[in-house]
């Protein structure tokens, strides 16, 4: 075929041979990606996710995958730091921080606000700070 003025050629869909091979890659992608704990709907893949599926999938890489990860690493640092910096040496995650766990955060503080049967300090502490002093104001 002869295209003028600049013109060039671009198919417009797939052979059944290549629908097979990129349905072959996408297989491939999605056995790594459990293996490595990531869910297969964060791949973007089309037509693995849905709007509702991928922020659970995200929570759950976060949940299952790299808070175990992050943890298990800041644990071998506490132990292999210690005798340098002293027993008291800890490491720990900034949950808050992590954006895709912000919705779990807020159903948290949601349940912790409406126990009216709790005190104020046992309220604190379900949600990750330290006891206020009895004569603190509140």
């Amino acid at each position: 075929m002869l295209l003028e003025g600049g013109l060039d050629w671009k198919p417009m869909g797939f052979s059944p041979k290549d629908m097979d091979f990129m349905e072959a890659r996408n297989g491939a992608a999605r056995d790594i990606a459990l293996a490595f704990g990531v869910p297969p709907m964060l791949l973007g893949i089309p037509g693995d996710n849905t709007y509702s599926n991928y922020q659970e999938a995200n929570r759950a890489f976060w949940r299952q995958t790299v808070l175990p990860l992050v943890l298990r690493v800041a644990a071998e640092l506490e132990h292999w730091l210690g005798p340098v910096w002293g027993s008291e040496l800890r490491l720990d995650v900034d949950r808050d921080a992590i954006e895709a766990l912000s919705a779990d955060r807020d159903a948290l503080w949601q349940r912790v606000n409406e126990a009216q049967f709790l005190t104020v300090n046992e309220k604190r502490e379900a949600t990750g700070y330290g006891r206020l002093d009895d004569d603190a104001t509140l």
